[in-house]
């Protein structure tokens, strides 16, 4: 078993939100100042989505702030895409500062927004960096040849939902976009994949957690998986991971507000090696659990499949 579930999951659900939410998932979170920072999206009861802040010192036991973190913009240009709610928000050092990629619901469709913030008690609303439709970006935390780096998964009718990867001098532009990793034929991700969180630097490539979709008779199951990207030249997949590392077993991952979705956007690596993995469970509750680093490498490379 590649990831050990922790013994108290869920970690957060809605009585631990002090306004009222139908869902608490789908968080990203980083270590900032030696607490661990949880960016995680909820439904109000209306339906629609915002994001809220908790706070922990071991990485299990969260508080969440009195008030949500982020709710759609009330005016510019932001306001206009973010109508219909806030979702799945991913987090990554880079520069000196925390950038928050976030998908922007509107009528328009949902594209990625890009948030900075140095101390996640301010945030200041960056740039649209996509257009309709698009789910899914992770920026890598370090740049390659002078250029920023992100992980995408556009909606397209034409191909399967595969990852991409493009390339930005400034975060607000980005192109010289490539698609490096599709879906597999009667595989456990053949209906579609998405960048998990964000990659994790190793000695033998960036190490990417995603996640994939099976059809079945009963609804999609959604798992996640591992690919090894190189460390110079991350649009090269090494190997890509040929079974699954995490799947829905428990109640709070098989039945909740969408039924058997295990969904990571945030892992934090630890200096011991390990990694902690956090998903939500069933779009409904947060979870967490713990593997070893080069354990979910040794996975990619000792039964892969083809990238593409």
């Amino acid at each position: 078993m590649l990831i050990k579930r922790y013994k108290n999951n869920p970690i957060l659900t809605t009585n631990d939100v002090p306004y009222p939410v139908a869902t608490v998932h789908n968080a990203g979170v980083i270590k900032h100042n030696g607490k661990y920072i949880m960016i995680f999206r909820s439904h109000k009861l209306n339906g629609r989505s915002i994001l809220g802040k908790a706070v922990s010192d071991d990485g299990y036991n969260f508080k969440v702030d009195n008030e949500p973190f982020m709710t759609p913009a009330t005016s510019g240009l932001f306001k206009e895409y973010e109508e219909y709610g806030l979702e799945d928000p991913r987090i990554v050092f880079i520069d000196g500062e925390y950038l928050i990629t976030y998908s922007a619901y509107s009528r328009h469709g949902v594209r990625i927004a890009l948030a900075k913030t140095k101390d996640f008690n301010t945030v200041e609303r960056f740039s649209l960096i996509t257009q309709a439709d698009y789910r899914n970006v992770v920026i890598f935390p370090e740049k390659f040849n002078g250029l920023y780096a992100r992980l995408d998964r556009p909606h397209s009718e034409i191909s399967p939902w595969s990852v991409w990867i493009s390339y930005s001098p400034d975060l607000r532009y980005w192109g010289e976009a490539k698609l490096i990793m599709k879906p597999l034929q009667y595989h456990w991700d053949e209906m579609k994949i998405g960048p998990g969180a964000p990659p994790i630097k190793t000695s033998r490539g960036w190490l990417s957690i995603y996640h994939g979709v099976f059809p079945t008779m009963d609804g999609s199951v959604y798992r996640l998986g591992v690919a090894l990207h190189s460390l110079k030249d991350p649009s090269k997949i090494i190997a890509v991971g040929d079974e699954w590392i995490l799947q829905p077993e428990e109640m709070y991952e098989i039945t909740g507000y969408v039924h058997n979705v295990v969904f990571t956007c945030g892992a934090v690596p630890e200096e011991d090696g390990s990694v902690k993995i956090y998903w939500g469970g069933a779009d409904k509750v947060m979870c967490v659990g713990t593997a070893i680093i080069e354990e979910l490498v040794d996975h990619c490379l000792d039964n892969p499949r083809d990238a593409l």
